[in-house]
C-alpha cells in the first residue's frame, strides 16, 4: 500500500487493444479496466501523449492523443503529463476501478512511491497522479514492456509526426553584415532600441571588435547610435567576452576623476576614491584595496609610502615607473595623443585631426587643445606629419606682405614702360 493506494509491481501480460473507439459514459460496474499511456519527445523538443483505455476484454474503450505543450520538456515529464491526462479521462468516464500500465521505470517507481521527485514541477505532476487516483475506488501500477503499450505508443508518434507537418517552413531573412540571405528568422538578432536586425554571428563578431577597441557598445547599423544591452546580449558571448563587458560597464559607472586602479600588479581592481575606506584618519591619500587589502597612495597611485612625498618615492623607485615610461616613450615615438581629461592614450591612423575619446572629450590631434579651440582641423582630414606637431615659425606682418606685393607691381609696371619705349 502506497499513498493509500494498493499497487502490484513486475511484468504482466496485456492484450491488444481493438480497434473500435466509444465516447461518453459507459456502463463501468464492478469491472477492471486498463490503463496504458506513452508521452514521447521529439529530438525538435515537440512533445505529445496517446492514452488507451481498455475493458476487461481487452475491448477499446476509449482512445486519445494530443500535443504537450511546454519549453524543455523532458521525457519524465511528458511520461505523468500522458498519464495524469488518462486518469482524468478515465474518470470522467465514470470507471471506478483501474489498473495502470507504464513501461518507463522512473514513471512507474514515481507513481508508487519508490521514487521522489526533486524538482518542484515533477513533485506537481505527481501530486496531480495521486489527487487524481484518489477518485478511483481502487487503482493499481504495473509495469510492462514497451510492446504491451504499442497501441498507446503509436497515438503518442502520430501525434509528433503531424506537429512536425504542420510546422510551417522558417521564414529566410537576409543579414545587412555580411548579406548572406539564407538566415532564419529566429537566427536573426534585433536591436530593441533602433529594431535594426542582423545574423547573430555577426553580432557577437562586431561586439568582441568593440570590446577589445575600448569603444562603445553601438547598433551595428552604419551610423545608428543606439546602444546594445548586455543582458540581451549574453547569451551570444563567450564567458571571457561577458567578463570584460562587466568591467566596461563597471567603469562606465565611475566618473573618470574618480577612477582608481590599485597598484599591485596581481590586483589591479577598479575602485571609486570616494567609496574607498581610510586606513589612516590623519592621512587623506592613503587608501586600501577592496579586493587586495593592499594599502596605496591615491595622489601617485604608488603603493603606500610611510614618511616620504609622492617625488621622493619615485625617486626611490625608479623601477616602479618603468612600465609608465616605456608608455611615454612609445607614445613620442608612435606620435600618439594622451586625452586631457581620462589620460588614455590615442592613436590616429587617418581622419580629421578633430577626434572624440572614449570618454566622450573632443580634442585637436595637432596641439591637444579642446575643440573648436584652435584654428586646427578646418579642412584637414590627413594625420599630421611629425613636423607639422611642432610649433610652425611665425608668419610675416601683415605690412610686410603688403611691401612685397607693391614692389612687384612696381617691378613690372617699369619693365612694361620700358619695353613700350
Amino acid at each position: 500500500m502506497v499513498n493509500g493506494f494498493p499497487t502490484i509491481d513486475g511484468p504482466t501480460p496485456a492484450g491488444k487493444p481493438s480497434s473500435d473507439k466509444h465516447s461518453g459514459k459507459i456502463d463501468v460496474g464492478h469491472h477492471m479496466y486498463s490503463l496504458y499511456f506513452k508521452g514521447l519527445v521529439s529530438e525538435d523538443s515537440l512533445a505529445g501523449f496517446g492514452v488507451a483505455i481498455l475493458g476487461q476484454k481487452d475491448e477499446l474503450v476509449f482512445q486519445m492523443k494530443g500535443p504537450i505543450h511546454g519549453t524543455d520538456i523532458t521525457v519524465l515529464e511528458a511520461e505523468l503529463s500522458a498519464l495524469k491526462r488518462g486518469l482524468t479521462e478515465a474518470a470522467d468516464l465514470g470507471i471506478n476501478h483501474i489498473t495502470i500500465y507504464s513501461d518507463n521505470h522512473p514513471t512507474h517507481d514515481l507513481i508508487s512511491g519508490r521514487l521522489v521527485p526533486k524538482e518542484n514541477n515533477m513533485a506537481l505532476l505527481v501530486n496531480d497522479v495521486q489527487r487524481i487516483r484518489g477518485r478511483f475506488s481502487s487503482s493499481f501500477t504495473i509495469f510492462v514492456s514497451r510492446c504491451s503499450i504499442k497501441h498507446a505508443y503509436k497515438l503518442a508518434r502520430e501525434t509528433i509526426v503531424s506537429e512536425q507537418i504542420s510546422i510551417p517552413p522558417a521564414r529566410k531573412m537576409t543579414c545587412a553584415i555580411c548579406l548572406d540571405d539564407d538566415v532564419n528568422a529566429d537566427q536573426m538578432f534585433t536591436v530593441d532600441k533602433c529594431g535594426h536586425r542582423f545574423c547573430s554571428e555577426c553580432v557577437k563578431r562586431h561586439i568582441e571588435v568593440r570590446l577589445l577597441e575600448g569603444s562603445v557598445m553601438t547598433c551595428p547599423q552604419f551610423r545608428c547610435k543606439s546602444e546594445l544591452n548586455f543582458y540581451r546580449c549574453a547569451d551570444l558571448l563567450t564567458p571571457k567576452l561577458r567578463e570584460i563587458w562587466r568591467q566596461r560597464i563597471r567603469e562606465n559607472s565611475i566618473p573618470f576623476e574618480e577612477r582608481v586602479y590599485c597598484p599591485n600588479p596581481k590586483c589591479s581592481a577598479l575602485m571609486r576614491v570616494t567609496e574607498l575606506s581610510k586606513l589612516n584618519k590623519e592621512s587623506a591619500v592613503r587608501r586600501c584595496c577592496e579586493k587586495c587589502g593592499e594599502p596605496f597612495c591615491t595622489n601617485c597611485k604608488f603603493p603606500w609610502h610611510d614618511n616620504l612625498s609622492c617625488d621622493d618615492f619615485k625617486i626611490m623607485h625608479p623601477n616602479l615607473r618603468e612600465s609608465e615610461l616605456k608608455l611615454h616613450a612609445l607614445a613620442n615615438q608612435k606620435l600618439w595623443r594622451q586625452c586631457g581629461k581620462c589620460q588614455h592614450m590615442i592613436e590616429l591612423s587617418k581622419g580629421c585631426v578633430l577626434v572624440v575619446c572614449r570618454c566622450g572629450h573632443k580634442f585637436c590631434y595637432r596641439c591637444g587643445a579642446n575643440a573648436r579651440s584652435c584654428t586646427h582641423g578646418l579642412g584637414h582630414m590627413f594625420p599630421p606629419q611629425p613636423q607639422e606637431l611642432e610649433s610652425p615659425p611665425p608668419a610675416p606682418p601683415c605690412w610686410a606682405q603688403c611691401l612685397c606685393w607693391l614692389f612687384l607691381l612696381l617691378c613690372v609696371y617699369f619693365i612694361s614702360v620700358g619695353i613700350k619705349s
